[in-house]
């Protein structure tokens, strides 16, 4: 698929929210609170129409926020660490939205502009930690084979736990199935978030990862 689809689920709105919403959106307390507050001040609606997509069927997405709670709020492995998988997996997916999303997040949790860029081209591009260069290399790993390779995981195995290695696979495997989500079910920008450069467009269209 080389271009994004149209919408195929409208969102579910807050002020539509039944009682199914309600108590699926209770698994991930820290989004609903920020969806809540962001459609009361009117600004600042980033994730409204991916989580209000997902809504349309509330028993599956409370099981699923129930995860993605645990892998974004509790998981062994820290915010940036997280969100460099998150964006690299996202990139590799071809999901603009969540990768548009992420990038935010990602550069709040301490990545720089320079490694939002370079996670675009993989780990083979120059000038990695070399850290972050096996995590970036794993994520592809688990994209072509859904598995990190000896090497890499031996490598990783050096710096993280084994709680961690596990929840770096879990971290992956949960924006793998959001990026299956918003682009399945065809989530679009909300309203007047700035939505991702031409530039970028057309090398993440273009298959263009290095």
């Amino acid at each position: 698929m080389s271009k994004p689809i149209a919408e195929r689920v409208p969102p579910l709105l807050p002020p539509d929210w039944d009682d199914a919403a309600k108590e699926a959106v209770d698994a991930f307390p820290a989004v609903r609170d920020f969806l809540l507050a962001a459609w009361k001040r009117g600004s600042d609606q980033r994730g409204m129409n991916g989580v209000g997509a997902m809504l349309r069927h509330a028993a599956a997405t409370k099981a699923f926020l129930a995860f993605n709670n645990y892998v974004a709020t509790s998981s062994s492995i820290s915010k940036r660490i997280r969100e460099l998988l998150i964006l690299r997996i996202s990139w590799l997916r071809r999901a603009e939205y969540e990768f548009t999303q992420h990038v935010i997040l990602g550069l709040r949790a301490g990545l720089t502009e320079a490694e939002v860029e370079r996670v675009q081209r993989g780990p083979d591009a120059p000038d990695w930690d070399a850290v972050d260069e096996d995590l970036v290399r794993a994520v592809d790993e688990l994209h072509a084979d859904a598995c990190i390779a000896d090497g890499t995981w031996a490598r990783l195995s050096q710096h993280f736990s084994q709680e961690q290695m596990i929840d770096i696979v879990y971290a992956v495997g949960c924006y793998e199935i959001n990026a299956m989500l918003f682009k399945s079910l065809g989530v679009q920008y909300e309203a007047g978030t700035e939505p991702m450069k031409p530039e970028m467009r057309a090398r993440m269209f273009a298959g263009d990862k290095k």
